[in-house]
């Protein structure tokens, strides 16, 4: 009898068994889903997308087209930059541009092809690095780049060819002195210095060799803008504060620096400082600042006797940052950019000349006018714009106008008439054009 129950318990037990590993393999067998958005371990997980890698692709594309740009006084589009342009320079003999470029290259430009319908450029590689600044030398036969890592100068010889130029590194770059990134480079025009200006409060002043000859602290909470006089005498800053400071880089008789000493500074607007230009003979200077202003001051005075720059002119512009601002070579009109627009103004009368809407796909980066007061020229992306300075024709006239009713001298006369007559020819080309 207990033989029987042994039996009978043992099938029993071995029934729920065979159950129990019946039912452990269905569950293995069917995988419960996970809840949406998580991973297994209950982390969150992104969702996937029907078509994610199409859009990316396609945006890819739609960043890399480049922004169209029309207007009638638009002279040229040059593109040859595979990546943004931060910064233009024209050489001091008119004929070159140089711009430089986030493509680890510096492009040089016949400015005698802006009006062709070809528009070919020679290209200098920065190797390791790329260029936020480029400037020429005095005699054209040379450049120097503010490298964007190295915050340091490398100078680059140029060597001309039958068909253009050849380019070569110096051995050796700057040695890196500055702490905040550099915000401009300048060469004085008689090739006695180099500026250097960083974000911070510090300006340094180099020796073609590399050598800092003096520091200069600016004292402008922080640097917003410095520049080299075209004279080649001065450095200028702008900042923080609702001012203009000048500095006066001296030399001795036999061309030894001796020292920096204040010169003079610009005072009237009543908020921090976007940027200032010089005008070619540096005896006018344009400043703009978060104020809503622009200003045209006269700085051909005697500084060494006290003497301050007179304002001339104040105009209005609508603030939009950021901003740069351009003064003709012959002080005439000055170009103020803001955000991606350009607007042009009399420096006589103040009245807004021309603008330009949605210029560039990105910020404008730089702005200036050529040396010859033919074009203003701006760059904001992979393009350079250039356009026909109309509004410098105009007031080049209206002087001259003004100084042939007052000119007795027939020879003078004569003169001024040709000009008027060449100038008014070229306008009326232009304008031609335009309509």
């Amino acid at each position: 009898m207990e033989a029987a129950v042994l039996v009978a318990v043992s099938v029993l037990l071995g029934g729920v068994i065979l159950l129990l590993v019946a039912l452990s393999r269905q569950t293995r067998s069917v995988k419960e889903p996970e809840p949406s958005g998580q991973e297994a371990n209950g982390h969150a997980a992104p969702e996937k997308q029907p078509g994610k890698k199409q859009k990316q692709q396609k945006l890819r594309k739609e960043k890399l087209q480049q922004h169209t740009f029309s207007h009638p006084l638009l002279a040229a589009s040059l593109k040859a930059h595979g990546g943004n342009v931060t910064c233009l320079d024209f050489s001091s003999n008119g004929k070159y541009l140089a711009s430089c470029s986030d493509d680890r290259t510096v492009r040089i430009w016949s400015t005698k092809d802006f009006l062709e319908r070809e528009h070919r450029s020679m290209r200098a590689n920065v190797e390791l690095d790329h260029a936020t600044h480029v400037r020429f030398s005095p005699d054209c036969r040379a450049f120097i780049a503010c490298l964007a890592n190295g915050e340091t100068i490398r100078v680059f010889k140029m060597s001309k060819k039958e068909d253009g130029f050849t380019f070569s590194a110096a051995p050796e770059d700057f040695p890196k002195r500055h702490k905040a990134p550099i915000i401009n480079i300048g060469i004085a025009e008689t090739g006695k210095f180099i500026m250097t200006a960083s974000s911070d409060t510090t300006i340094l002043v180099w020796d073609l060799k590399g050598e800092v000859l003096a520091p200069i602290n600016t004292n402008q909470i922080t640097n917003a803008y410095a520049a080299v006089s075209p004279c080649g005498r001065f450095v200028a800053s702008c900042g923080f504060t609702p001012d203009v400071k000048v500095w006066e880089v001296c030399f001795g008789k036999a061309g030894e620096f001796r020292e920096v000493c204040r010169a003079f500074e610009l005072k009237g607007h009543s908020a921090g400082m976007c940027g200032f230009s010089f005008s070619n003979d540096s005896r006018r200077m344009a400043t703009v600042s978060k104020d809503g202003t622009w200003k045209l001051w006269d700085t051909d005075v005697e500084y060494k006797k006290q003497q301050d720059p007179y304002l001339l002119h104040t105009g209005r512009w609508p603030v939009s940052e950021p901003c740069r601002i351009a003064l003709s070579p012959d002080a005439r009109v000055v170009a103020i950019s803001s955000t991606s627009d350009i607007t042009v103004f009399s420096t006589r009368t103040g009245a807004q000349e021309e603008e330009f809407h949605s210029v560039h796909g990105e910020v404008i980066t730089d702005l200036a006018f050529d040396t010859n007061n033919r074009f203003l020229v701006s760059t904001g992306d992979r393009a350079i714009r250039v356009f026909h300075n109309t509004a410098g024709y105009r007031a080049a006239i209206a002087d001259m106008k003004d100084m042939l009713k007052k000119t007795t001298n027939k020879g003078t006369k004569d003169r001024l008439q040709q000009q008027i007559n060449d100038a008014q020819s070229t306008l009326d080309t232009v304008c031609r054009q335009r309509n």
